[in-house]
């Protein structure tokens, strides 16, 4: 299922790449900055402070493409190769509040199914497909790395 859950969003997504590649999308520095924020949007790798290990904080600039930036921060909560990354996220770093975001990966007969879920406390449902959209254009990115 894809959509709003009751405590934040679901994506379901398969990708024709194994568990190991997709998983290493997400946790590979290199591999993050070309795909966290889409197509048109760059994460430069000197703003990234990515190593995804237990307990590891993160952080990571996103740069629009009108120049406006956005900063990120999080931690990894459990890595668990090439099956679960459990991590926390936020775009406003100063805060202490952060959502979580699981994500589980299942091999399957072409490849990979993602199940991705984020907490999004206090959102509104249009915040909350804003927030689904986004992610389903990032994955698209994440597919073209994890799948190469």
């Amino acid at each position: 299922m894809t959509g709003i859950t009751e405590d934040g969003i679901e994506i379901d997504r398969e990708f024709a790449a194994s568990p190991q590649a997709v998983f290493d999308a997400w946790t590979t520095p290199e591999s993050f900055s070309r795909w966290f924020g889409g197509r048109d949007v760059q994460v430069p790798l000197d703003s990234l402070d990515y190593r995804a290990e237990d307990g590891r904080a993160w952080s990571a600039v996103m740069v629009l493409p009108d120049g406006a930036r956005i900063d990120w921060a999080g931690e990894f909560l459990e890595v668990d190769p090439p099956s679960r990354l459990v991590m926390t996220l936020t775009d406003r770093p100063a805060s202490s509040d952060r959502a979580v975001l699981t994500v589980d990966l299942t091999p399957t007969l072409s490849g990979t199914r993602l199940v991705m879920t984020q907490q999004t406390p206090g959102f509104t449902t249009e915040q909350r497909e804003g927030t689904i959209a986004g992610w389903l254009t990032f994955l698209e990115v994440l597919a073209d790395v994890a799948e190469a």
